[in-house]
């Protein structure tokens, strides 16, 4: 397992198909995933510190774990099959729950839960990009403005 940040959410063109973007914490590695508008909407808002008016499905989540005493220890990004990714959502008293990567990035950034993400899925998807090459950091740049779900297997 490679712990993983939240790069942030984009958006692919020209289909405008959200994109959450992880980055190996301790590497070089990015692993584009795609997402629906709203869990886009949900991740952007908490990467920026914006809380909404109302509870947002991922605030009333992380509510409901605060009144019932029990925390999440980790978010697992699991598998991938078919362009489809997977996680767990793994919480302090050992259970461990199925859920889209997406609502558990949401939930993650909220709860201050570490991300990790299996190797495997790394190896599949992940894109190698140095830090220290600039250049190339704007060729992903490109390459995120260009690519397509299609690319990865997945169909829209």
């Amino acid at each position: 397992m490679k712990h993983m940040e939240v790069v942030g959410v984009r958006v692919e063109m020209p289909s405008n198909q959200p994109i959450v973007l992880l980055k190996e914490a301790d590497g070089e590695r990015y692993l584009p995933i795609w997402i629906g508008g709203v869990e886009a909407t949900a991740i952007a808002l908490a990467q920026q510190g914006v809380a909404p008016a109302r509870p947002l499905t991922h605030d009333l989540f992380r509510d409901v774990l605060d009144a019932l005493g029990t925390g999440l220890e980790a978010i697992r990004i699991t598998g991938l099959s078919d362009g489809i990714f997977y996680a767990e959502l793994v919480f302090d008293n050992g259970v461990e729950v199925s859920a889209r990567p997406s609502d558990s990035i949401a939930l993650a950034l909220r709860t201050g839960t570490p991300i990790y993400a299996h190797e495997d899925v790394i190896e599949e998807a992940g894109i190698p990009i140095p830090d220290e090459q600039e250049d190339q950091v704007e060729a992903f740049r490109e390459f995120l403005d260009n690519i397509s779900p299609e690319d990865f297997g997945r169909k829209t």
